[in-house]
């Protein structure tokens, strides 16, 4: 998600001598008082959602429709996140994960690999080759395609 940098806010005198951000602050309370309308300055806070970013996911092998086979040798938490949320959004499509090292640590000093974190979250996984299982099923969906 992008960070949006807030400008630094000046303080001119004015706002320096009555706690304000800017003189045309002040001027605005002094309007507001004149007019009989108490201006609350501050007073309230709204929560906000900053909006969402937009990203472009290429998988490595779409074999199929409903197949899609990632390849992984080191699986850092952003990409785990990213694998979540592609399957989140894409429902219909198998994601498929085949490793360098499916006994791979997810980090330093944990229990869980990849395997593990995989069968956690109902990915199917393999170790270094795809496994010929995966290879009927591919030719079975290609086959009903066409």
């Amino acid at each position: 998600m992008p960070r949006f940098k807030r400008k630094k806010i000046t303080v001119d005198a004015a706002g320096r001598k009555h706690g304000f951000r800017s003189g045309l602050e002040e001027k605005i309370i002094e309007q507001l008082k004149d007019a009989g309308i108490e201006p609350n300055y501050e007073a309230v806070k709204f929560n906000y959602t900053i909006p969402e970013s937009h990203h472009i996911y290429t998988p490595d092998f779409p074999v199929c429709k409903n197949i899609v086979i990632e390849t992984k040798g080191r699986w850092v938490v952003e990409d785990r996140q990213k694998m979540l949320l592609i399957m989140e959004q894409y429902p219909n499509i198998e994601f498929r994960m085949v490793f360098y090292n499916a006994n791979q640590k997810i980090k330093k000093g944990s229990k869980t690999s990849y395997a593990d974190w995989c069968d956690k979250h109902g990915i199917k996984w393999a170790n270094k080759q795809i496994p010929m299982e995966w290879i009927h099923e591919i030719y079975e969906q290609i086959a009903d395609k066409n």
